[in-house]
């Protein structure tokens, strides 16, 4: 997908970001596949959420495009406002009762 996108010119771009809104600045993020996999093992396909214990936890899209390091995303949107990265985790680590030295060592 990201080899089309460099192909295309700027006219065509702007034709995509018009239908598809701002989906192309995920071509560019680096996913951390440990939290990937730690987040596809408690992902609930029925509910689309992550399920920890009786907890369903339904990220927003600000919460999205913290975790994914999206600073391109449009944030004058209705939809979105900041997201704490820090906050996101700590919710987390009550939900599954991790320890507060592995949540800061993921955050760094």
């Amino acid at each position: 997908m990201k080899e089309i996108w460099d192909q295309w010119d700027n006219e065509t771009k702007q034709l995509f970001f018009y239908n598809y809104g701002d989906l192309p600045y995920l071509l560019g993020v680096k996913v951390d596949k440990y939290l990937f996999r730690a987040l596809a093992q408690f992902w609930n396909p029925a509910y689309s959420c992550v399920t920890f214990r009786k907890v369903d936890l339904a990220h927003t899209v600000e919460e999205y495009t913290t975790l994914l390091r999206c600073p391109k995303i449009q944030v004058d949107k209705a939809y979105s406002k900041a997201a704490s990265v820090p906050m996101w985790f700590k919710k987390l680590m009550n939900i599954t009762e991790m320890s507060e030295q592995w949540v800061a060592a993921r955050i760094q």
